[in-house]
């Protein structure tokens, strides 16, 4: 229901995303997710079952998890995504290699930056009595998120033992901080990226897709340029 509503409204708004798609997702609702592609849109890499690859434990278990949601997004696309974004947006330490192992351009589950790309670092190495140690630079472009930028905590109530996520925000007041961000990006820098993560399942509700279509209407009176991801960080190394 969710996905469908926001095709439409893209597709009305003639706006290309990045939609990054478990692959049990893509395997078990078939028609939605080729709706997706077949509408030209860019499809990441989200995982297999969602399942953050810092809990996964060892190398080879992330390995196999990445490989079988390549698995999918090759049967649905016929080519290999260029970007990734973690469930949960929390690597391992093996990610970054396992990404660029397997071709990967991109990522996008880190917060170093809030507008600008940088390239993810592989074997930092963090103590609770050592200062930080920054590992080299790889291949493997950031273009970075923010929780602040997300739908789920806005919106999503969430109540278990010992856990309570307040959520149900209103949609006005969550859409004024959305597009105060990006005014500063306007008014303060040259050339930047803001990028929003918006989940079928919570954005996809009537009263909050009256929020996504406003947002998508009050970026383009700030001049900015709707794109996929993909197209972004093209743009923005053509610009470097």
């Amino acid at each position: 229901m969710g996905a469908r509503r926001i095709l439409e409204l893209l597709a009305r708004e003639r706006v290309r995303a990045t939609w990054f798609i478990p692959g049990h997702t893509i395997d078990s609702f078939p028609a939605d997710c080729h709706a997706v592609a077949a509408a030209g849109h860019e499809i990441g890499h989200h995982g297999w079952l969602h399942e953050p690859p810092a809990e996964l434990g060892s190398r080879e278990a992330e390995a196999a998890v990445l490989d079988r949601g390549l698995e999918s997004i090759r049967r649905l696309t016929g080519s290999s995504p260029a970007g990734y974004r973690s469930p949960s947006w929390d690597l391992s330490p093996w990610t970054i290699e396992l990404l660029l192992e397997r071709g990967f351009r991109y990522d996008s589950s880190l917060m170093g930056d809030d507008y600008t790309p940088y390239r993810c670092r592989s074997g930092d190495l963090v103590s609770p009595d050592q200062p930080f140690v920054r590992g080299p630079e790889t291949q493997l472009w950031e273009l970075p998120v923010s929780w602040s930028l997300d739908d789920y905590p806005h919106f999503e109530h969430i109540r278990r033992a010992g856990f309570l996520q307040p959520g149900l925000m209103r949609g006005d007041d969550v859409l004024e901080n959305w597009v105060g961000d990006a005014r500063w990006m306007v008014d303060h820098l040259e050339q930047g990226i803001i990028t929003y993560t918006l989940h079928p399942q919570v954005v996809g509700r009537g009263h909050r897709m009256l929020v996504l279509e406003r947002l998508i209407r009050r970026l383009r009176e700030l001049g900015i340029e709707l794109m996929s991801m993909e197209e972004a960080l093209e743009r923005w190394l053509a610009k470097a």
